[in-house]
């Protein structure tokens, strides 16, 4: 709201008070969230698992990640698949792989039937580990394999062969001699050390050696966002928005809804809040008007940001408030006398509650209501009326138009003496509490209209 903070109170006050309106909000993202899932054909995803054997670290496992999904391995597999109208570029949005645990990669492949989507992880699974073998130089050469075994003997073959020329060489401790065999003593140390960096570099070579654990499972469900989602995510999107929508607007609006607000801005001293009960159907004045039928279907036809009145609960009980105003109306007069009532032009509920108010006022003091326009505010002159009370609605109108009607009532010398809030309830219920009828209201607010426009 304006300057509270939003609670959970609000947020039920709107729930009830637009329950209507935001069932059928719901139901209106509900049906584009399915129009929605209409567009887009239906998706399936599936992973096919690789092992890498060996002790792997994590950024090489992410390596091999990006290898996976690369548009080098993608392009393979989409050449190996050949499905028609689809190229490589695409298969490429339809890719994704990552590391888990136990130095396995997972390759997921989205496609638009279950089968497609597990020949697609499969066949990007198989190009990813030969691809793979490829760049180890597994399978470069059918002789690659055989080269590193055969160096090795080489190097120990060489080996005995310097020890063989160490053994015939002079034995003397010549200066020639004891050079040559320290020569051959480091040729045959380096060649031991090429033999160990040799044996070491084995296991990186089995590194390299990735399998492929099984086909990979036919999905048996639609990949997200499924129908049945886009339609809930609309529905709730939907609802979401009209009660942000609800929120903004309330906070965003400047009508005044407390009673010093009005108070303040009208410069007097509220002396009452009545209630109104809510007509029946055929006697409101836009029954025929489609957009006020539109208005009541959607149920916002009434306020939801103000807080529900304290009914008086039946006919007796709401006239005893009206005749409580009167009594403080009186003793804020210094004599009996006229009376000008106040009402803003569009305020129904004021409307009617001034009827009420002269009925219950039986002439003592004797009022006469007029209707004021909020966007030009003009009043009668003063006459023999002891002042002016203004009866209006909360949660209609801005500082602005109450000060209006305030410094209108000045400029007519017209005291405001007081202000009467009016509230609407539910239907009335009928009773038949004594004293005279309710329908006595009417004639004297007519008459009241009658002279708004400045004659007695």
């Amino acid at each position: 709201m304006s300057d509270e903070t939003i609670r959970l109170v609000t947020i039920g006050r709107i729930i009830r008070r637009r329950g209507r309106l935001l069932i059928i909000l719901a139901v209106v993202g509900a049906l584009v969230g399915y129009g929605t899932s209409l567009l887009f054909p239906p998706r399936y995803t599936t992973s096919a698992s690789v092992l890498l054997p060996g002790a792997w670290e994590e950024r090489e496992l992410l390596t091999q990640t990006e290898i996976a999904s690369s548009s080098v391995v993608v392009d393979r597999a989409a050449a190996t698949l050949g499905w028609t109208g689809v190229s490589g570029s695409e298969l490429r949005d339809r890719v994704s792989a990552q590391a888990a645990d136990g130095n396995i990669v997972k390759i997921s492949g989205t496609a638009d039937t279950p089968e497609r989507a597990q020949r697609l992880s499969d066949q990007v699974a198989q190009q990813f580990v030969a691809f793979a073998a490829r760049i180890a130089g597994d399978d470069t050469d059918p002789d690659a394999a055989a080269r590193p075994e055969a160096l090795r003997q080489m190097v120990v073959q060489t080996s005995r062969r310097i020890t063989e020329l160490a053994d015939a060489a002079d034995p003397g401790q010549t200066v020639e001699s004891v050079q040559t065999r320290t020569e051959l003593a480091k040729l045959r140390t380096a060649l031991q050390e090429a033999i160990n960096k040799l044996d070491e570099a084995d296991p990186a070579a089995d590194k390299a050696s990735m399998v492929v654990m099984g086909p990979a499972a036919r999905p048996d469900g639609e990949a997200p966002p499924t129908r049945l989602q886009l339609t809930v995510a609309g529905a709730l999107l939907f609802l979401l928005l009209a009660v942000v929508g609800h929120l903004t607007a309330a906070r965003m609006s400047r009508r005044l809804r407390t009673e010093p607000e009005i108070a303040a801005a009208l410069g007097s001293a509220l002396l009452g809040t009545v209630d109104v009960p809510g007509e029946p159907p055929a006697h409101r004045p836009d029954g025929r008007d489609p957009r006020a039928r539109i208005r009541r279907l959607l149920g916002v036809d009434t306020r939801w940001d103000l807080p529900s009145p304290q009914t008086s609960g039946d006919e007796t009980g709401r006239r005893i408030r009206y005749r409580r105003v009167c009594a403080r109306l009186r003793d804020r007069l210094p004599a009996p006398g006229r009376l000008l009532v106040v009402v803003p032009d569009g305020d129904e509920i004021a409307r009617r509650a001034a009827g009420q108010l002269v009925a219950e006022a039986e002439s003592d003091p004797l009022l006469r209501v007029v209707g004021v326009s909020v966007s030009r505010p003009m009043v009668p002159d003063r006459d023999d009326e002891s002042g002016a009370l203004v009866v209006l609605s909360a949660g209609s109108w801005t500082a602005g138009d109450l000060t209006g009607i305030a410094e209108a009532c000045a400029d007519a010398q017209h005291e405001v003496v007081g202000i009467v809030l009016a509230a609407g309830t539910g239907r009335a219920r009928p009773t038949r509490s004594a004293g005279r009828p309710r329908d006595a209201a009417m004639p004297a607010l007519a008459v009241g209209e009658g002279t708004a426009g400045g004659s007695r």
